[in-house]
């Protein structure tokens, strides 16, 4: 019995050591990438609040239809839509994606009026609050490195090197996560109870203790998915093994035509060119679509980009514990039939999480409600390199205390 003891005690111990100088190494780059994803958690509602005239407009009478409002776009702006996102809501602008004559890419998002047909925002000039959503998402994924305009190293690019710092820093924090829940596990069943709670009353280093052990214990799963999921986006050999674990993999296509790429010049001409004027109802494919997916929720639609492409609709659900995973129904543009839908709900386990990586990471897996769990869990994650870091300078100023005391000891002893 007392060799499994001690056997524990060298193992607890060798987990300690590892947690501690995992914590330390990576400790200041761990507090800046969990804060600014603690902020950019809320990322949607934080831009839909200090941007507000995108998003939301004064409910009117009658809406114009989706054909209505292409129909007047396209005149006013002299370019083709390419896409409509219908939000859920009479108070919401419907963003219509355009493509004009020369423009590359995407094209510009324009918020409209679904009332009156009238724009009130582009996406063409980014606002403050953009802004400031942009430096938080650089900081959380390339540590601003990428902010930078010389090349810090000549072997990789900016952002390479700041996703490679931070997948590193990553891992570590995965492998505090980890050793930090053996290092957890009382020696003591008794002791269960008292890990589980923070003793409020005592001295600000027992409640430091307390913070760091019993918050991180509550959040392990959150922190284990977010660090485990984080490391999809720095490392390639990780984001390929998690795609071929959750059966997800594609293997890159070879020799695909520059259109089908949407990489070269010559496709981009070629895509412009093909462009008809497509003869369908949008409204009429919407009212289709909602009766394949029949529940409240936002639409994407994308538009073909000739006559022998289908039409293509999205559908999020936004009920309080909705799946993030999207369901996806396919029209045939003279019939409106529809030729295929994709139910996320129909995926196996195995795809649905490996398809969920994105939100998993973010929270949104379940809806609101996971997400606010996940900004707790990152809040917590912020301030574990803190406390770690103030028990780890507590025990090392108590040891020359301790070796002081000694001799007083004795000669008490000896009296």
């Amino acid at each position: 019995m007392s060799q499994n003891k001690t056997l524990w005690k060298k193992v607890r111990s060798a987990f300690r050591e590892v947690h501690l100088w995992a914590g330390l190494i990576s400790g200041l780059i761990v507090i800046a990438v969990c804060l600014s994803g603690t902020i950019y958690v809320y990322n949607t509602e934080i831009r839909e609040l200090a941007d507000s005239e995108r998003y939301f407009i004064e409910e009117g009478e009658t809406k114009l239809s989706l054909d209505e409002i292409k129909s007047k776009v396209e005149s006013d702006l002299n370019g083709n839509v390419t896409s409509l996102f219908v939000m859920d809501g009479d108070d919401r602008t419907v963003q219509v994606g355009l493509l004009k004559e020369g423009e590359k890419g995407r094209g510009t998002t324009y918020y409209v009026d679904p009332y009156n047909g009238d724009i009130v925002a582009d996406n063409s000039e980014r606002s403050s609050t953009e802004e400031f959503m942009g430096y938080m998402f650089s900081l959380h994924r390339w540590l601003l490195i990428d902010k930078i305009e010389e090349p810090i190293l000549e072997s990789m690019g900016n952002r390479e090197l700041g996703r490679l710092i931070n997948g590193i820093a990553t891992s570590l924090f995965l492998l505090g996560v980890i050793t930090g829940i053996v290092v957890w596990v009382p020696q003591k069943a008794k002791s269960w109870k008292q890990g589980l709670k923070i003793k409020w009353n005592a001295n600000w280093k027992r409640v430091n203790h307390d913070l760091h052990n019993t918050l991180a214990f509550y959040s392990l799963f959150i922190l284990f998915v977010m660090s485990a999921t984080g490391l999809f986006w720095s490392f390639e050999w990780y984001r390929e093994g998690w795609q071929k674990t959750w059966d997800t993999y594609s293997p890159p296509r070879q020799g695909a035509p520059a259109g089908q790429r949407g990489g070269g010049p010559e496709g981009e001409k070629e895509q412009k060119a093909e462009i008809p004027v497509l003869d369908f109802s949008l409204d009429k494919a919407v009212t289709v679509a909602n009766e394949a997916l029949p529940y409240d929720g936002n639409l994407r639609i994308s538009i073909p980009q000739n006559g022998s492409q289908d039409i293509s609709i999205s559908k999020y659900s936004t009920a309080f514990f909705a799946k993030a995973g999207s369901d996806q129904v396919s029209l045939d543009q003279s019939s409106l039939a529809v030729k295929e839908t994709k139910l996320f709900t129909d995926m196996s386990l195995r795809q649905q999480i490996g398809r969920s990586v994105k939100s998993l990471h973010t929270g949104e897996i379940f809806g609101s409600f996971t997400k606010f769990l996940w900004f707790l869990g990152c809040l917590i994650a912020t301030s574990l390199p803190i406390t770690g870091t103030l028990i780890w300078l507590n025990k090392k100023k108590k040891k020359p205390a301790r070796k002081k005391a000694q001799p007083a000891q004795k000669v008490a002893e000896m009296a």
